[in-house]
């Protein structure tokens, strides 16, 4: 067991009094090499250019692969679905099922008040037309992906939604991307990847329509280019996206087993993942190192692990779990885990959070994949200013009002007033001319 297996394990405090490491540990949302920054600017502009020629381009630049068309037929997708073994159906089935049911109950509902007599505001909810979603490929393929992206949007009643998923090989992307699209109920589904289909469902081609927001994860250069095009104004976007985080906010009565379990599964994504423990007994947080050491060398990805705990692991220990709980609130992760008895008393005052698993049999990988909420999830920190993916990103609120002649007679004098004082006479006037009742 050593120490040197972590970024930092001691005292909050301890860390405190190191303000640089602070706030590397704090700021996740490290600034973009300029060789991304600059491939990706030219790989945007190019497929705003080109279209359909600069996509097909670039698929045989970077992906290798010479493609004959860019959309995949539906009858490939309906035959990717129907040859999937029967368990990773079922599992693809439930899944979707619990996303679309929870997704579902959380519809943003029409609001219509009296302000006044005779003063009626209403705000309403309408889908957006068409909707863009990435489904990542490269290292592995992400059907949990393509169902949270597809059903949200479906169950929004969005008109038409665009999948884009890199291809491979044989010019298409993966069987199980495929199959889940086709059971997720996505329109149209393209075969092109990284920063061009961005620029492709941004700006659109002749083959690929505009999008007015895109969601999902990416890599660095699919991260860069959904920044890029909402700089540009083309298009919105779900978060800034970067490398997977989990912070766990433990008593003294937690599993560290448990709790290494949960660190490892996350480190694994990517040699840049974020995991930390933040414990008000250093006794655990001492177990649960013993426990990352003993289980380390059992991990298939173990190389993945040991790089993402030796750059950016964190134990630390604080004085009180309300300490743990602010020094959390500060830290922003994409997914915090509560483990302890006292994990639902900790629910009520824990903010900023991606999404939060209350107690230690509520596993992060059970979010990622099955219980129905969403894991596309603010990263880096913004969890302190945006939201999970729901299907209020899939929606623009339309704000109306009635003012009956009544009251417009009785808000005449006072808006007249306010108007004069900004010096818009004509606002005031405008008012003004319905001071009397008729």
């Amino acid at each position: 067991m050593s120490e040197s297996l972590l970024r930092f394990m001691g005292s909050l405090s301890a860390l405190r009094q190191r303000p640089a490491l602070l706030g590397a540990v704090l700021d996740r949302t490290s600034s973009v090499e300029l060789p991304v920054r600059t491939t990706t600017a030219a790989i945007v502009e190019r497929v705003r250019r080109d279209g359909d020629d600069a996509l097909r381009a670039l698929a045989h630049e970077l992906d290798g692969v010479q493609l004959d068309a860019l959309e995949v037929d539906s009858r490939l997708r309906r035959r990717a679905l129907d040859g999937l073994a029967a368990p990773l159906r079922a599992s693809l089935e439930r899944a979707a099922t619990n996303i679309e049911t929870a997704h579902r109950a959380f519809l943003p509902a029409a609001v219509e008040i009296e302000t006044e007599p005779g003063i009626i505001v209403g705000r309403r909810p309408d889908p957006l037309d068409v909707v863009g979603v990435y489904a990542p490929g490269g290292r592995g393929a992400y059907p949990s992906s393509v169902l949270m992206g597809v059903i949200p949007a479906r169950v929004a009643g969005v008109d038409t939604v665009v999948l884009c998923s890199p291809p491979g090989r044989d010019g298409l992307p993966s069987a199980v991307v495929l199959a889940a699209a086709e059971l997720s109920g996505a329109d149209r589904v393209f075969g092109i990847g990284g920063a061009g289909a961005i620029a492709a469902m941004a700006y659109g081609t002749a083959s690929i329509p505009s999008v007015r927001r895109i969601v999902g994860p990416g890599n660095a250069y699919v991260a860069e280019a959904k920044l890029q095009v909402q700089a540009s104004g083309a298009v919105a976007i779900d978060s800034p996206a970067g490398p997977s985080e989990l912070l766990v906010i433990a008593d003294s009565d937690a599993d560290p087993a448990a709790i290494a379990r949960e660190l490892i599964a996350q480190a694994e994504h990517d040699p840049l993942a974020c995991v930390v423990l933040a414990t008000d007994d250093e006794g655990l947080a001492r177990r649960t190192l013993g426990a990352l050491a003993t289980a380390l060398p059992r991990e298939p990805r173990a190389s993945i692990i040991r790089q993402a705990l030796l750059d950016r692991g964190v134990i630390v220990w604080t004085a009180t779990l309300r300490e743990a709980v602010s020094f959390a609130a500060d830290y922003a992760p994409e997914h915090l885990l509560l483990a302890g008895p006292r994990a639902e008393q900790l629910l009520a005052d824990v903010r900023n959070a991606g999404t939060v698993f209350v107690g230690e049999t509520s596993s992060v990988a059970f979010g990622d994949y099955m219980t129905g909420a969403n894991h596309v999830l603010p990263t880096g920190r913004t969890a302190r200013s945006y939201s999970g993916l729901s299907t209020g990103d899939f929606m623009r609120w339309t704000t109306y009002q009635r003012v009956t002649r009544a009251a417009a007679a009785s808000l005449a004098g006072d808006v007249g007033v306010f108007a004069e004082s900004e010096e818009l006479m004509a606002h005031a006037a405008a008012a003004r001319a319905w001071t009397y009742p008729q």
